[in-house]
């Protein structure tokens, strides 16, 4: 009898045991869950973003200059554009009309581009009056027209507007040059750099076109 009371009391510490450590174990289990739980959202908090390219390290590719340089042209295109469409109608020379559209083939998309960069860059886009704002002084430097000279070619026709369109639009595709070195040289956003270099190559060959139509090249 004595032995088998000695057995079962054995086994019965055994299940104790067993039981004891069945729910330490599920409490470290629990516990376990629980600081992982913590430290999820702890790494979320700090290091789950991965260190990638965010729309501001995107805008900050451009600088001041490729600013200044969509800013200024937008309007500058949009003047030229202007002045093709009157040589659509004024202009007597096939050579002055077939230019007109070139040049309005060329910079009506690039308008469109630069106004997409400014939009993407958080800038103001330049609105559909400032070429009229700026043709109101003009500006020696970027070769705008002066509101005066704008209504002047628009009253001409014929021979006579073939002539003034030719020595405005060499004026105003000098300025565009000027302005296309600048942003090359000053400018950080490759795109405005490629589309700079592209107005120095064909406008200045649009330059050399207009001076032989005038007989002066």
């Amino acid at each position: 009898m004595t032995a088998r009371r000695l057995l079962r009391t054995r086994k019965v510490r055994t299940r104790k045991a067993a039981a004891s450590a069945a729910a330490v174990t599920a409490a470290l289990v629990l516990a376990a869950c629980g600081t992982d739980g913590g430290d999820s959202s702890g790494h979320a908090g700090h290091g789950s973003a991965p260190a990638t390219s965010s729309p501001s390290a995107e805008r900050g590719e451009h600088n001041a200059a490729d600013v200044a340089f969509a800013q200024g042209m937008i309007p500058h295109h949009r003047q030229a554009v202007d002045m093709a469409d009157m040589a659509a109608e004024r202009a007597s020379a096939k050579e002055v009309k077939e230019l007109a559209a070139a040049i309005r083939k060329a910079q009506d998309p690039e308008i469109r581009t630069m106004s997409g960069w400014l939009t993407s860059w958080g800038e103001q886009v330049p609105g559909e009056d400032a070429s009229a704002d700026h043709s109101g002084h003009g500006d020696g430097a970027s070769g705008m027209m002066t509101e005066q000279e704008m209504e002047q070619l628009e009253k001409s026709s014929g021979k006579a507007f073939d002539t003034a369109f030719l020595k405005l639009m060499i004026k105003h595709h000098q300025g565009a040059v000027a302005m296309a070195r600048t942003e090359q040289a000053k400018g950080s956003y490759q795109p405005a750099k490629d589309m700079a270099g592209d107005i120095i190559a064909s406008q200045s060959a649009e330059i050399t076109r207009m001076n032989k139509l005038l007989g002066t090249g």
